[in-house]
């Protein structure tokens, strides 16, 4: 059982520029991306009813699900405060959800902010499965050294993180 009390709050303000990023996709009719929500049990309610300790009832697949132009999605978002990156950070459960997505035709992501860097990356499902297969061989995390550049998603004066442009690329590499 996983609880959530200092933990829970990790990742949200990441999350809140890719919610905001979605909700001008959604404006502008490029792409319609929801937040999955993670499913919690309340254990301990405060007198203002707020939430004070609660525990995951399941476990989660990933951040967001969605379709863009005719593409479905999934992704993950993950902050990275230093230049390496643990793999233990994806859950066994989470990749298996990303693998059986793109085995079903869907492009499944993650996007890494690199807080120190400011910088936001697109790891593609195949540099992951890579990292993530490389965990048996013994190395348990990737380096920013070894991202794809060509995948670091670029500022723009209109969107916080426009991933767009990326999911575009990784398309288009398939084709």
């Amino acid at each position: 059982m996983a609880y959530w009390k200092s933990r829970g709050l990790r990742g949200q303000e990441l999350e809140e520029v890719i919610n905001f990023t979605n909700e001008k996709y959604l404006r502008n009719n490029l792409a319609l991306i929801t937040k999955v929500p993670t499913p919690i049990k309340p254990v301990q309610i405060d007198d203002s009813r707020h939430i004070t300790l609660a525990f995951f009832e399941k476990k989660s697949t990933v951040d967001y699900i969605g379709v863009v132009q005719g593409v479905p999605v999934c992704f993950d978002a993950k902050e990275c405060k230093v230049d390496t990156f643990p793999m233990m950070n994806i859950h066994k459960h989470q990749f298996e959800y990303m693998e059986n997505f793109e085995k079903q035709g869907g492009v499944a992501f993650i996007i890494v902010y690199y807080s120190e860097r400011n910088l936001y990356y697109y790891l593609r499902f195949e540099k992951l499965k890579e990292f993530y297969l490389r965990q048996e061989r013994g190395r348990k995390s990737f380096c920013f050294d070894e991202i794809e550049e060509d995948y670091i998603i670029e500022n723009s004066s209109d969107m916080f993180v426009h991933y767009l442009e990326m999911v575009k690329k990784d398309v288009e590499s398939r084709e």
